[in-house]
């Protein structure tokens, strides 16, 4: 999940029919279907796990078996038992615990839950929190989104009131407020990037700032290239550049840091629509080590699976 994992060129591009890397079978909760898909995570071995919110579960779905997944928490119908999820939004592996953490944002906590065989349940690691999204930094403090107090807060593994790292002022949208924050990223100086969803932009808070500094978006809600629309999933690769999954544009748009200005779409932004170039509202975003990209196209109730291009 960190940036000095993946490299990707300056000029790098990327096929423009993805791939459906997991589900694209209707909703529905068979096995080879998800229903509103939420966040995802990709592991070093391309292993997608997806928060399958509208199931109630997260699925693991291996690379090169796009036929299946398999349901590796939760599964057991909307409740608040600790073997159940209700509405899942986002996933990490915590490769040192071998364990997925996961919001559970209808039951405001956020649980572990052990990869081992056998695992029928999980543990709970934060309550009272509605989540929204959550990732890991290299030391292996969490950073959650909550997206009823509009702000981020980061964890120690094991307590429960965290430090503040965004927003945290009421909803707003000065740079020190935060409007229904979603998705996160993290980079090597401890740097949180948030989607701001209902500011229609991204903000990046230095460690212990105490205001955010829009690095895209910004402006109203639209459809031009300064512009984002309900940003959900994000991404920093290597060199600082800034992939965010343009939710209501149906695109994904790449913004170079230090020219905030204007971004360029790398894929999508062909309307609404089931096609291979197309999404259906987008969610959670990421890439695997070799630089391809995954997109959660929520309203296809599919990940799509975007191959970088080789070098000629």
């Amino acid at each position: 999940m960190f940036s000095l994992l993946v490299n990707i060129r300056a000029n790098a591009n990327w096929a423009q029919n993805g791939v459906t890397a997991a589900g694209g079978h209707g909703s529905g909760g068979a096995t080879n279907q998800l229903t509103a898909p939420y966040g995802l995570f990709v592991d070093d071995d391309q292993t997608v796990f997806i928060a399958d919110y509208g199931n109630h579960r997260i699925m693991q779905w291996k690379n090169g078996d796009t036929r299946n997944g398999q349901v590796v928490a939760g599964g057991k119908g909307a409740g608040n038992g600790l073997n159940q999820l209700n509405y899942p939004t986002d996933v990490l592996v915590d490769k040192e615990t071998d364990s997925l953490i996961i919001c559970d944002q209808g039951n405001l906590r956020v649980v572990r839950w052990s990869r081992r065989s056998g695992t029928t349940q999980g543990e709970v690691l934060i309550d009272d929190i509605y989540c929204r999204g959550l990732v890991m930094d290299e030391q292996r403090y969490l950073y959650v989104s909550d997206g009823a107090k509009h702000e981020v807060r980061r964890y120690q593994l094991g307590e429960n009131n965290g430090t503040l790292v965004a927003g945290g002022n009421g909803y707003g949208a000065g740079l020190n407020q935060l409007n229904t924050p979603t998705f996160l990223f993290v980079d090597r100086d401890h740097s949180v990037y948030v989607s701001d969803y209902n500011n229609h932009r991204v903000m990046k808070w230095n460690k212990d700032a105490k205001e955010g500094i829009v690095v895209a978006g910004g402006q109203v809600g639209g459809s031009s290239l300064i512009q984002l629309s309900t940003p959900n999933g994000l991404f920093i690769d290597m060199l600082g550049v800034l992939y965010v999954a343009d939710s209501d544009n149906d695109r994904v748009m790449r913004w170079t840091q230090g020219d905030k200005k204007e971004g360029t779409v790398i894929v999508g932004g062909n309307g609404a629509g089931a096609g291979a170039n197309q999404f259906n509202v987008l969610h959670g975003l990421s890439f695997d080590r070799h630089g391809n990209l995954y997109v959660v196209d929520y309203g296809n109730n599919r990940v799509q699976r975007f191959s970088i291009e080789k070098d000629l």
